[in-house]
């Protein structure tokens, strides 16, 4: 019987592996086949570089830019930014989030404005960020932050929301306290909700950073965005967004990757927003 369940398991293990690979070379194939497409029209209606200007011009640009070394410190502040709103807005959606899901009168009474604060466009809370916290990092933190909270939030409410009450009621059978329920308990039908948020608030905390960046900063890269844009440079406002895009990638990458590792049970849950 071990030797049959241990075959299934190599087995749906090794079709996985091959289902990834294909996808892989799948989204690479597309890539590829888009960016000829795209450098084909460049050249094929001879756009203006600084309209439109061809892959390989932008792929150049972005060497230049990390080759030069210029792109590197807003690389650095917006990472930080990022990081830091991202880590604000794990603590307070998970605490928070605990908070309503388990105690009735709160999610009664907080729930509706977390909800209601939701509608407001982050956009336009950005401004008074900038000037109650300043020109720092702090104000693009607390802006990442906002904006990366909700999805964990609700993840956190839901997950805790679908726990098994057959799972509760062993642990009451068992006295069992509110601690010990929480982490075996509650804690693993959480986690696949989980991190779904904090794969949707990773993005998130990127727009959040260079939403702050756009509104008043001198370095990073929305800043540097800004300054190109000025400039009608084009190429260098690409290889920016080509930076952001890898940065938001690898960030999500390495979520997907924890989550493999600690919640590799979710692919059976269905999380919010996943």
């Amino acid at each position: 019987m071990s030797l049959a369940l241990e075959s299934k398991r190599v087995t749906h293990k090794r079709l996985a592996r091959d289902g990834t690979l294909v996808s892989s070379l799948l989204v690479a194939a597309t890539t590829v086949a888009l960016l000829a497409l795209w450098e084909g029209i460049v050249i094929l209606f001879d756009i203006q570089p600084y309209i439109l200007p061809t892959p390989s011009e932008i792929l150049l640009r972005a060497w230049e830019d990390l080759s030069t070394g210029v792109i590197l410190p807003h690389l650095k502040v917006t990472f930080l930014e990022v990081i830091g709103g991202f880590a604000l807005a794990a603590v307070l959606g998970v605490g928070l989030g605990t908070m309503i899901a388990l105690v009735p009168f709160l999610e009664r009474t907080i729930y509706p404005f977390v909800l209601g604060f939701q509608t407001i466009p982050k956009i336009a809370i950005a401004p008074l960020l900038l000037i109650w916290f300043g020109f720092g990092m702090q104000s693009k933190i607390i802006t990442a932050a906002i904006i990366a909270f909700f999805p964990i939030l609700v993840n956190v409410v839901a997950g805790l929301k679908t726990v098994d009450g057959r799972r509760l009621l062993l642990m009451r059978a068992l006295r069992a306290n509110a601690l010990e329920t929480y982490l075996k308990v509650r804690l693993p039908s959480m986690l696949p909700y989980l991190f779904a948020g904090l794969e949707v608030g990773i993005i998130f905390a990127v727009i959040g950073a260079i939403v702050g960046e756009f509104i008043g900063s001198a370095v990073g890269l929305g800043s540097l965005i800004i300054q190109r844009q000025a400039a009608v440079d084009v190429a260098g406002v690409f290889s920016v967004l080509l930076y952001l895009s890898l940065m938001g990638i690898g960030m999500n990458l390495v979520l997907r990757t924890i989550a493999k590792r600690y919640a590799f049970w979710s692919a059976t849950a269905n999380p919010v927003g996943a």
